[in-house]
C-alpha cells in the first residue's frame, strides 16, 4: 500500500509468498523513521493497495489453531517497531512473542474473526485490521498506550469494550453493521471517527468527545443529527448519502461555533431549492459545503433569498392560523346551527302534541295567499342545549369570506356585513354568493341589500338553510339576475322534490338560467316547467282582486296592468300580432309575480296587524252595537209617550188660541222681545 499520511510518512510495503509450508516472507522499507502524529481524514475508508514487508517465518505451534510469529535478530533490529501482516489468508491472529515494543501492527485484507493474542503488545500504538471477519471489538483492554484503532469493513454491530483506550486519537469502524453511536463519551481525546457506510438512522450520544475535529458518518440512513451543537472543536462532518429531508432535523448544527466544514450531497435536502441558502444562513461560520468553498458573494445572496423565505414563512403561517381559525368557525356555526335545528324540532313536536289535542285549525289568510301558520317558540331549551348556547355566545359565530369572486357567509350573523361599506372594486368582482347555516327567511330579508351592493352577482349557493318549499324559491324573483343556482342536499330538504327544478325555471324564467346544480338548463326543461306550471301561476293570478294585483305587481309593473287592462276589452282582430306577443309575455310575467312568498318573520307582523285590525273592529262594532240600542230604547219609549204627548200639546195649542187678541198681543210682545 501507498499511504502519505499528514506528517510526510510514506510505507512502502511490499508481500511474497514462499513455497514452504508455514511460512510467509515479507520485507519492509521505511524511509522516514518517524511514527505519524496525525492519521486518517474523511478518505480513510479507501481500500489500501499491495504492500512489501520484512522477512517473517510463521511456526505451527502445539496448538493448531494459532500460529507463532518469529522474526531474525536483524529484523527485529532493522524493523523493531511496526510488523505488517497483510493478506495471509489469516483466519486468527498469530502468537507474536518477543516483540512487547512493536507500535505498529498490520492486520489488513484477512480472514480473522476475533481480535486475540496481542495483550502483550502495551507499546502498540497503531493497530489496523481492515478488511477482516470481525464480528466484536474485544482484547483491547490491555492496549492502553493505542492511538489508532482501524477496524474498517467488518462485520461489528455495535460500538463496545472500548473502556480503556483513552488515548484513542482515530477511530475507524466504516463499512461494519453498527445502527448507534454509543461507548464513546470518554474518549475524549479522540480526533477522528469515522462511522461511514453503517446502518446508523441517527447522530447522539457524542457528548464528552472534546478533542473530536472530524466527523465521518457517509452512507448511513440518517434522518436526525443531535448533540453535534455539544462538541466543541469539530470542524468537519461529513453527512453525505443520507435521508435527510428537513433543515429541522440537523438544526443543531446551526449552533455550532467550530463547524466549519460540511456535506449534505446525496441527500433529499441538497434538491430542494431553499438547500443552500438556508445552510449558508443558518450557519454563517462555513467555509466549505458540499466540498466546495463558499463566497461572499453566495453568502449575501444567501442572506437575501433567506429574507424573502423568511417573509414567505411568515405570510403561510399567517395563511394557516387564518386557515385555522375559519375551519373553527365554521364547525362553530356547525355546532350552534344543530343546536337551534335540534330546538326548532323540540318546540314543533311540542305543538304537533298540542294541536292534537286540540280542534284543527284552517290556515290562516293573508292578503289572498294562504301561508300555514308557525309556531310560537315559547318553548324552553333544556339546560344542556342552553349551556352549549351560551358557551358558543364567547366564540366567533359568524364569518365573512371573500375568496376570488366568490363572497362566503357562515351563520346569520354575517348577513350584517351586507351593511358594510364594500369597495367598489370588491362589490364588483363578486359574482357568486355562498350561504351556509343561515335560515332562508332571514336571506329573503337581505335579498334587496344584496342587489344592491353586488350588481354582478350571477350565481347562488345554499346550504343547510332549510330550503323546505317550493314557495320559498319566489322570493329570489326580486333580484337582478341570476345565471346558475345550487341548492345543496345538506339541510334543504326541497331538493328530495321531484319538480323543485321545473318550478325553479318555471317561477324564474325572466332570469333565463344557465344551470341549476351545475346541469345546463335547456329548452325542453323550460317547456316542460310551462306545461307544468303555467295553468297554477294564471289561476293564482285570476282569482286574485285588482287592487291586490297592483299592490303586488308594484309601481314598476303598473303600467304594464293597465295594459292588460286596456287590451282585454278590444275585438280579436283589432290587436296585431305583434301586440299579442307582447301582451302574452306580459300576462307569464303579471301571472308568475302573484306567486310571491311571505318569510315567517312579516308573516308575524301579519298576524300582529291583524290581531290589532280585529281588536279595532271589535271595539267599533260594540260602540256602534251600543248606540244602536239607545237609539232603539229611546224610541221605544217615545212611542209610548206619543199619544198623550200629542193630546197635551193640541190641548195647549187650543187655549192659547181661544182668546185671539190677548194671543196676538202676546206673539207681538215674544217678537219685540226677541229684537
Amino acid at each position: 500500500m501507498d499511504w502519505q499520511v499528514n506528517c510526510g510518512l510514506h510505507l512502502v510495503i511490499q508481500t511474497s509468498s514462499l513455497p514452504e509450508k508455514n511460512k510467509v516472507e515479507f520485507k519492509l522499507h521505511k524511509e522516514t523513521p518517524s511514527f505519524p502524529g496525525r492519521l486518517l481524514q474523511h478518505d480513510l475508508e479507501r481500500n489500501y493497495s499491495s504492500r512489501q514487508g520484512d522477512h517473517i517465518n510463521l511456526v505451527s505451534s502445539s496448538m493448531p489453531s494459532f500460529p507463532i510469529l518469529q522474526r531474525s535478530s536483524e529484523e527485529k533490529i532493522l524493523y523493531s517497531d511496526r510488523l505488517t501482516l497483510e493478506r495471509q489468508k489469516l483466519t486468527v491472529c498469530p502468537i507474536i512473542d518477543g516483540e512487547e515494543h512493536l507500535r505498529l501492527l498490520n492486520f489488513q485484507h484477512n480472514f480473522i474473526t476475533r481480535i486475540q493474542n496481542i495483550s502483550n503488545l502495551q507499546r502498540l500504538i497503531f493497530l489496523d485490521l481492515y478488511d477482516n471477519q470481525i464480528e466484536e471489538i474485544s482484547g483491547l483492554s490491555t492496549l492502553r498506550s493505542l492511538r489508532v484503532l482501524l477496524l474498517g469493513k467488518n462485520r461489528i454491530k455495535k460500538i463496545s469494550n472500548l473502556e480503556n483506550l483513552k488515548s484513542l486519537d482515530v477511530l475507524d469502524l466504516h463499512g461494519n453493521q453498527i445502527s448507534k453511536i454509543e461507548n464513546v463519551s470518554h474518549l475524549c481525546d479522540l480526533r477522528v471517527l469515522n462511522l461511514a457506510r453503517n446502518l446508523l438512522s441517527h447522530v447522539d450520544n457524542l457528548n464528552g468527545l472534546d478533542s473530536l475535529t472530524e466527523l465521518n458518518l457517509r452512507h448511513n440512513q440518517i434522518t436526525f443529527v443531535r448533540d453535534v451543537d455539544n462538541l466543541p472543536c469539530l470542524q468537519r462532518l461529513f453527512l453525505s448519502f443520507n435521508n435527510i429531508s428537513t433543515f429541522e432535523s440537523v438544526c443543531c448544527l446551526a449552533d455550532s461555533t467550530s463547524l466549519s466544514d460540511i456535506t449534505f450531497d446525496g441527500n433529499p435536502i441538497a434538491q430542494e431549492s431553499w438547500y443552500k441558502h438556508t445552510i449558508l444562513q443558518n450557519m454563517m461560520q462555513l467555509r466549505q459545503l458540499d466540498m466546495k468553498r463558499i463566497t461572499e458573494e453566495e453568502r449575501r445572496m444567501a442572506s437575501v433569498i433567506a429574507k424573502k423565505e423568511e417573509e414567505k414563512k411568515r405570510e403561510s403561517q399567517k395563511q394557516s392560523l387564518l386557515k385555522e381559525k375559519k375551519r373553527l368557525t365554521i364547525n362553530n356555526v356547525a355546532r350552534k346551527w344543530d343546536l337551534q335545528q335540534h330546538r326548532v324540532t323540540s318546540i314543533a313536536a311540542n305543538q304537533d302534541r298540542k294541536d292534537s289535542d286540540s280542534p284543527s285549525q284552517d290556515p290562516c289568510q293573508v292578503d289572498g295567499s294562504t301561508i300555514s301558520a308557525f309556531p310560537e317558540e315559547t318553548g324552553s331549551l333544556d339546560s344542556a342545549l342552553s349551556n352549549a348556547l351560551q358557551g358558543l355566545s364567547v366564540t366567533d359565530t359568524h364569518l365573512v369570506e371573500v375568496d376570488g369572486d366568490t363572497l362566503s357567509l357562515y351563520g346569520s350573523g354575517a348577513l350584517e356585513s351586507l351593511d358594510r361599506n364594500w369597495s367598489v372594486q370588491t362589490a364588483g368582482m363578486v359574482t357568486t354568493v355562498s350561504f351556509t347555516f343561515i335560515e332562508f327567511d332571514e336571506i329573503v330579508q337581505v335579498l334587496p341589500k344584496l342587489k344592491i351592493k353586488f350588481p354582478n352577482s350571477l350565481h347562488l349557493k345554499f346550504k343547510e338553510t332549510n330550503l323546505v318549499m317550493l314557495q320559498q324559491f319566489n322570493a329570489l324573483a326580486q333580484l337582478r339576475r341570476i345565471d346558475q343556482l345550487t341548492i345543496d342536499p345538506q339541510g334543504n330538504p326541497v331538493v328530495s322534490f321531484t319538480l323543485w327544478k321545473y318550478y325553479v325555471l318555471f317561477r324564474l324564467s325572466h332570469f333565463s338560467m344557465q344551470k341549476i346544480n351545475g346541469t345546463e338548463v335547456t329548452q325542453n326543461d323550460m317547456i316542460m316547467a310551462e306545461r307544468l306550471f303555467g295553468i297554477l301561476a294564471h289561476v293564482a293570478s285570476s282569482e286574485l282582486p285588482q287592487y291586490r294585483l297592483i299592490s303586488i305587481l308594484g309601481d314598476a309593473r303598473k303600467k304594464q296592468f293597465r295594459y292588460l287592462l286596456e287590451t282585454k276589452g278590444k275585438k280579436p282582430g283589432v290587436v296585431s300580432e305583434e301586440n299579442n306577443d307582447s301582451k302574452r309575455l306580459v300576462g307569464e310575467n303579471t301571472n308568475r309575480a302573484t306567486l310571491n312568498y311571505t318569510t315567517r318573520d312579516f308573516y308575524n307582523e301579519k298576524l300582529e296587524e291583524i290581531k290589532e285590525k280585529k281588536k279595532f273592529c271589535k271595539m267599533y262594532i260594540e260602540d256602534l252595537v251600543k248606540e244602536a240600542t239607545e237609539i232603539n230604547m229611546k224610541n221605544e219609549a217615545l212611542q209610548k209617550l206619543w199619544p198623550q204627548m200629542f193630546i197635551e200639546l193640541v190641548r195647549d195649542a187650543v187655549i192659547e188660541i181661544r182668546n185671539k187678541s190677548s194671543y196676538m198681543k202676546l206673539c207681538l210682545q215674544q217678537i219685540t222681545d226677541q229684537k
